[in-house]
């Protein structure tokens, strides 16, 4: 008769391995290549973002050799930074496998306040917008954490509830900044070293976010409570409290992207934002932040923000309308779900 893969009874029974009771390494050898093709196959989901960047921007570099000189590149760069703004808020929530709705509706109400209270109070319009935002996103995390609501509801509702606000501080209208308004925004239609004040603020904000990623508790604990909520709480860890800061992060980030469009808009509207919520989530998405969490980036963001408005430069270039770009941005955020979810976490999909 074999020996058991065990010695001992009871709670002293020491498990043995595999080579210890006879087996042979083919067991090991399967496990490792199943590694190998699951780590192959990373590298590339991991890659792909970066390959089809390059192929658009050579695609409409070929149907349009003036996009590839230094001016057109930088606009196209200018462009993009308030649409990465917004998004990298809400790529620490997503990361956590939640979501935020509210970041369209934070930021047109920031850019609301923005208009309202330049002509009094000058530069502390600023800060008072992107506190709105850091409030706001704080009472959104601490509802889905405190009251266990599903996040994309808590923001719709919060979404709502700004978007009403916006119409009711703005008199439903759109508020013109006035001259001694926009010297208080000069800085944001600046430039440095020949580059746009608003790749400067994109590029730090870049910077702060992947460093904090990385080499702090909020960066590394948003990924491990994606990947696994049950363990990290297991762990120790105060998963609520890294939720909430996540959201705070969201509304802050999409606030100052309020005061930017307002700054490059020379206005503030209650609907400035409202084109801005699709492509968002979009350019986290497409850039490989999985929606199911535990994986991804603000440097793949910055990424995916680029595809954005790379692909709407060439859907205008080929006369695309405004409102059936939409439609693209949808089907784009579809393929990049079906492509980056992790269906070992979903076991029924409702």
């Amino acid at each position: 008769m074999e020996r058991p893969p065990w010695r001992g009874l009871g709670h002293s029974a020491v498990l043995l391995r595999p080579r210890d009771y006879g087996a042979t390494d083919t067991g090991r050898g399967l496990g490792e290549m199943t590694t190998l093709k699951k780590n192959y196959r990373e590298q590339i989901r991991a890659l792909a973002p970066g390959l089809v960047l390059v192929g658009l921007v050579l695609g409409i570099g070929a149907l349009r050799p003036g996009f590839l000189n230094w001016d057109s590149l930088i606009v196209t760069v200018a462009n993009t930074a308030i649409l990465f703004i917004l998004a990298a808020g809400s790529t620490f929530v997503v990361m956590l496998g939640s979501i935020d709705l509210s970041i369209q509706a934070i930021c047109s109400f920031a850019s609301v306040i923005v208009a309202v209270m330049l002509p009094g109070y000058g530069y502390a319009a600023i800060p008072v917008a992107v506190a709105m935002g850091l409030v706001t996103g704080t009472i959104s995390g601490l509802f889905h954490v405190w009251l266990k609501i599903p996040s994309f509801i808590v923001t719709l509702a919060t979404s709502g509830l700004l978007v009403s606000a916006a119409l009711l501080l703005s008199h439903e209208r759109a508020i013109s900044i006035d001259q001694a308004g926009r010297a208080h925004l000069t800085w944001i239609n600046g430039e440095f070293l020949r580059l746009p004040n608003v790749i400067w603020v994109a590029a730090l904000i870049a910077v702060f976010g992947i460093w904090s990623q990385k080499y702090t508790a909020f960066g590394r604990y948003s990924i491990a409570i994606g990947a696994g909520e049950a363990a990290t709480w297991a762990s120790g860890v105060r998963v609520n409290r890294y939720k909430v800061i996540a959201f705070a992060v969201s509304g802050a980030l999409a606030a100052l992207a309020g005061v930017l469009m307002a700054g490059r808009e020379g206005s503030g509207s209650p609907t400035l934002a409202n084109q801005l919520l699709l492509p968002a989530i979009a350019a986290v998405i497409v850039g490989g932040t999985a929606i199911t969490g535990g994986a991804g980036g603000i440097g793949r963001t910055a990424v995916g923000a680029l595809i954005i408005t790379i692909v709407r430069v060439g859907m205008t270039f080929i006369g695309v309308n405004i409102f059936a770009q939409q439609i693209v941005f949808g089907l784009a955020l579809v393929l990049a779900v079906a492509l980056t979810i992790d269906r070992n976490k979903i076991v029924i999909v409702k």
